[in-house]
C-alpha cells in the first residue's frame, strides 16, 4: 500500500474513533450544550466498515496469503482488545453505578447471557440484540467478526462450495448482518478493482472534494434521516426496532458509497501532499494504534470517571476532565492490549499449525 495513502486510512481512522466518542459523550448530564460534530456517530461506524474491508483485503494479500497466519492475526487483533474490555465494561460498570447509577440508562442484568453472547460475538444474530451492559458500541464488533470470518470462507476455501458456505452462514446470521455486509464488502471491491488505481492525481482530488463535500451534505441537509424515514415507513414500526443497528442501512449504503469514492480519490491524490502526510506520519500512526481500544471502552470509562467526578454540567469543564481521564485510560489499556496481541498470535499460529498437521496425518487413513 502506498505510504501516503495509508497514513491517510489511518488519520481517518483516528478522525472516525474520536466522532463516535463526541457522539456517544454528548450527554446532558455530562455537558449541557451539544458538542460539535456529536451527530456524526453511527456515519463513522460505517468509515470503519469501508475501511477495514480495504485493510484486510490488503494483507490477505500482500502479507496474510494463507488461512493460518490470516486466521491468527484477525483473533490477536479481535481477541487482545476484546477479552480485557469485557471483564473491564463490568468492573467500570459495577463501580460507576455504586456512585452515580442514574446515568446508566443500560442493563446490568443477565450476566451470563450477554457475556456468552459477546465472547461468541452473537450478540446480533436475526432479531436478537443483546447489549454489553454500558458498551453499546460493542455491536459493530461483532458485525466485523463476522465479516472476518466470510472474507476468510471465500478467499481461503477452494472451488465453488467456498459461496456455499458463505450464504450458508449469512444464512444463519440472520438479515442485520447480512444488510450491512456490502458496507464492509466495498472496501473489499476498492482494493481490487484494479482501473481504479490508475485515475489521474487531477480526477483523484475531484473524487476526494466532492466526496467530501457530499458527506458533510448529506448530514446537514437531514438526508440520512429522511431515508431512515423511508425504511421505517417500508418495514413498519416493529422490524424497524427490531433491525436494531441496521436499520439505516439505505442511507448507510449512501454515505458507504461516498467513502469508497473518498478512499479512491485520495488513493491517487495522496502523492501531491505526501509531505503534509509523511511529516504526520508518526502521531497518526502512534494514535491509530489506540482507536480500537478507545472505540471499544469509551462509553463505559466516560460514564464511569463522569460517576466519580460528578462535576457540573453547565460548563465544558466537567467534559474534558471526564475525557481527559477517559482518554489517559485507553492509553495505559492500549499499551497492555498491544503486548498481549503480541502473545496471542504466535500461540494461535502454533495451534492452528498443529490442527492442520493433524488433519492431514489422518486423512490418508479417512
Amino acid at each position: 500500500m502506498d505510504r501516503s495513502f495509508s497514513i491517510y486510512l489511518d488519520l481517518v481512522r483516528v478522525c472516525a474513533a474520536c466522532l463516535v466518542y463526541l457522539y456517544h459523550s454528548n450527554q446532558r448530564w455530562l455537558t449541557e450544550e451539544k458538542l460539535p460534530l456529536s451527530n456524526y456517530g453511527h456515519s463513522a461506524v460505517v468509515v470503519f466498515f469501508v475501511l477495514s474491508g480495504y485493510v484486510i483485503a490488503y494483507v490477505a494479500d500482500v502479507k496474510e496469503r494463507d488461512w493460518i497466519r490470516y486466521t491468527s492475526s484477525r483473533v490477536a487483533r479481535i481477541f487482545s482488545v476484546v477479552l480485557p474490555a469485557i471483564g473491564i465494561t463490568v468492573a467500570l460498570d459495577f463501580l460507576g453505578r455504586t456512585q452515580l447509577p442514574g446515568i446508566y440508562g443500560y442493563p446490568f442484568d443477565n450476566f451470563v447471557a450477554r457475556i456468552g453472547a459477546s465472547l461468541l460475538m452473537l450478540n446480533e444474530v436475526w432479531w436478537i440484540s443483546i447489549t454489553y451492559f454500558s458498551n453499546v458500541p460493542y455491536w459493530s464488533i461483532a458485525f466485523e467478526f463476522w465479516y472476518y470470518f466470510l472474507f476468510a470462507l471465500v478467499g481461503f476455501v477452494p472451488g465453488p462450495k467456498r459461496w456455499v458456505f458463505a450464504a450458508a452462514l449469512l444464512l444463519a446470521l440472520g438479515p442485520k448482518i447480512a444488510l450491512l455486509a456490502p458496507l464492509w464488502c466495498s472496501g473489499v471491491l476498492l482494493y481490487r478493482w484494479r482501473s481504479l488505481r490508475s485515475l489521474s492525481p487531477f480526477c483523484g482530488w475531484i473524487f476526494y472534494l466532492l466526496s467530501s463535500a457530499a458527506i458533510f451534505w448529506i448530514h446537514d441537509a437531514a438526508v440520512i434521516s429522511y431515508l431512515n424515514s423511508l425504511v421505517e415507513g417500508l418495514v413498519g414500526r416493529h422490524y424497524y426496532i427490531q433491525m436494531t443497528f441496521a436499520k439505516f442501512f439505505i442511507s448507510d449504503y449512501l454515505l458507504g458509497f461516498l467513502v469508497f469514492v473518498n478512499f479512491a480519490g485520495m488513493r491517487s491524490a495522496s502523492q501531491s501532499i505526501s509531505g503534509i502526510l509523511v511529516f504526520l506520519e508518526r502521531p497518526v500512526r502512534w494514535l491509530a494504534g489506540y482507536t480500537f481500544t478507545l472505540y471499544i471502552l469509551h462509553q463505559p470509562l466516560f460514564l464511569f470517571w463522569g460517576a466519580v467526578l460528578k462535576g457540573d454540567p453547565t460548563s465544558y469543564y466537567f467534559w474534558w476532565k471526564t475525557t481527559v481521564l477517559s482518554g489517559a485510560c485507553v492509553l495505559v489499556i492500549g499499551y497492555m492490549t498491544e503486548r498481549f496481541r503480541g502473545q496471542i498470535k504466535p500461540g494461535a499460529e502454533r495451534f492452528l499449525g498443529y490442527v492442520t498437521s493433524a488433519h492431514k496425518t489422518r486423512l490418508p487413513n479417512g
